[in-house]
Formats: C-alpha cells, sequence, structure tokens
C-alpha cells in the first residue's frame, strides 16, 4: 500500500522519462553485452563511402560541383545511410522483442504508448552517433576538411535525427507485420529514401525521372543540410528546410508507428 501511495505521488512527466531512460539503458545495455551487433551499422556506411569515393571521385571535375573533395561532398550522405541503418535495426529489435513476448509485456504496463515509442527511437538516435562518428572521423582523414564547428554540429544533428525517422518507420512495420520477416522492406525503404537524392551528385547534374523526384523528396533537403559545412558555408536558409522536412518525416512515421502501437494493444 504504502509503495502504490509512493508511486501515485510521482508526477506523470517524471514517470514518463523514467520509462524512456529505462528503455535507452536497456538498449545501450545490449549494445555493450553484444558489441559486435553494432559492426554492420558502422561498417556498411564506411563501406560505401570508400567504394563510391573510389568510384565516382573523379566527379568532382564535372561543372556544378561546389567542391574539388568529394570525400567531403558524400560524407554526408554515408552518416546518413549509417543513422537510416541503425534505425531500420531498432525496428528489426522491436520485431524480435514482439515475437519473444517482451513487447506484451510493455503494453500492458501503465506507461503511454507514446513513451514506450519513444524509447525505441530516442535509443536509436543515440546509437546512430557510433557509425556517425566512424564515417566522420576516416572522412577527415582521407582529407574531407573539417566543416566548422556549426557544420559539424547540423550534420550530427541530422544524423541524430535521421535516425529517429527510420526508427519510426522500422517501428510501424515491426508492429504491423509482426515479425523480424519484415526488416528487408525496413532497410531498402530508408536507402531508396537516401539514394532518390542528390546524393553521389548536385542536383543539377540529374537528369531524366531521377531529378524529378530529388525534387520532391524530402531528404533532400536532409542532405543539403547536413552537406552545407562540408562544402561552403553554414547559412539559416540551408539549414531550416532540413529541419522542417524531418519534422515532416517524423510526424507522418510517428504517427504511422503510434498508430501501430494502440492498435497492438487492444
Amino acid at each position: 500500500m504504502e509503495a502504490a501511495a509512493v508511486r501515485a505521488t510521482v508526477p506523470a512527466w517524471r514517470a514518463n522519462l523514467a520509462t524512456i531512460g529505462a528503455m535507452m539503458a536497456r538498449a545501450r545495455n545490449e549494445l555493450l553485452r553484444v558489441p559486435g551487433a553494432a559492426i554492420p551499422g558502422v561498417l556498411a556506411p564506411t563501406i560505401f563511402f570508400l567504394g563510391l569515393n573510389g568510384v565516382f571521385g573523379a566527379l568532382t571535375q564535372l561543372k556544378g560541383f561546389s567542391t574539388g573533395s568529394y570525400e567531403a561532398f558524400i560524407v554526408p550522405v554515408s552518416m546518413l545511410q549509417g543513422a537510416g541503418f541503425t534505425g531500420a535495426a531498432a525496428g528489426v529489435n522491436l520485431a524480435r522483442d514482439y515475437e519473444a513476448g517482451w513487447v506484451d509485456r510493455l503494453l500492458v504496463s501503465p506507461a503511454p504508448r507514446w513513451v514506450l515509442l519513444a524509447g525505441t527511437v530516442l535509443a536509436a538516435s543515440a546509437r546512430a552517433l557510433i557509425p556517425g562518428t566512424f564515417v566522420f572521423t576516416i572522412a577527415l582523414l582521407l582529407g574531407a576538411g573539417f566543416p566548422g564547428i556549426d557544420g559539424m554540429i547540423i550534420c550530427f544533428a541530422m544524423v541524430a535525427a535521421m535516425a529517429a525517422v527510420a526508427a519510426c518507420w522500422g517501428s510501424f512495420l515491426a508492429l504491423r507485420f509482426k515479425s523480424q520477416s519484415a526488416a528487408p522492406l525496413m532497410q531498402s525503404g530508408m536507402m531508396a529514401l537516401v539514394m532518390l537524392t542528390p546524393a553521389y551528385a548536385p542536383i543539377v547534374l540529374l537528369q531524366g525521372w531521377l531529378r524529378t523526384v530529388a525534387e520532391v523528396n524530402p531528404e533532400t533537403h536532409v542532405i543539403e543540410a547536413a552537406r552545407q559545412g562540408f562544402v561552403g558555408s553554414v547559412s539559416w536558409a540551408d539549414t531550416w528546410p532540413g529541419l522542417l522536412a524531418l519534422a515532416g518525416l517524423l510526424l507522418v512515421l510517428g504517427g504511422l508507428a503510434l498508430r501501430e502501437m494502440r492498435r497492438t494493444a487492444q
């Protein structure tokens, strides 16, 4: 009775924060106990970065490039790809937890559904900083050039937010299909979102349907915002479209994931 009375006096916001913190700590502990699980998320964007730089590095000689360093042009893309992989992995882990019965136990708890989703999403955002930092370091060693403190902060903020978007997408599919078999769709969806942009060449050099899609793809604004410190100066005019695009993606995909979580609990 006394314990129940104590819990009743705890403010709701404090209880919600404690729940989110516990879920993030669980994700951290999984990484500490099985550090090898982070290797694919680190290696994949690094391999993309090194491979694409080796194959397409001479594209900077074309008219339309604002930088002579393809390393600087491509590194934000690889960092965002790492964020996409990390967020998709969060969806796979959620599907695994559902198959193991862990999600059922979460859903019978008094925690609001948005709190449970926020724990998964924020854990993915924090975890995405690992591959992002690794790729960023490799790029600097290869001569990408430091983007400045403001450019670095904006780039990493975009990486963390992109991981949250990917985690919402992965969570939606995990709760929709309730199986890890949806993993390829989680990963391919994020890959397509990033690749159908001016990821590997400026938009003025894109042709046909690829340019048309890139112009309407909200991820284009995210990449341009993350890239600005590497290829030029940082400005609010190049930053706010990326923030707005991320907010829209989080609103849509987060809403879909939350709806599936509420349906699962019924």
